[in-house]
């Protein structure tokens, strides 16, 4: 994983925080996707314009996680928004 990166929300998506858990509208497909509290957590940290690295050490601070774990999880959250078109990664300038 590359903590250089910054991470957009695509403009076609809504969310709503509900009950401590996060659900995003894909307006393009019209498909639902729910997060759990930690999902919601770096939900709320992307939507508030935080980079990858800045999401990694406030979840490592915030959490009682191994780093290599923490790694594997926030991969493989971001990799499936990511393909379903939900958010883009890109390389900081």
């Amino acid at each position: 994983m590359n903590l250089n990166q910054v991470i957009t929300v695509s403009p076609k998506v809504i969310s709503q925080e509900v009950a401590g858990e996060t659900v995003i509208l894909d307006l393009d497909s019209e498909c639902y996707f729910g997060l759990d509290a930690v999902g919601s957590r770096v939900w709320h940290l992307i939507r508030e314009g935080a980079d990858l690295a800045t999401i990694y050490h406030t979840l490592l601070d915030e959490y009682e996680v191994d780093g290599e774990q923490l790694q594997a999880d926030l991969e493989s959250l971001l990799a499936d928004a990511s393909q379903r078109g939900l958010i883009t990664l890109k390389e900081a300038s």
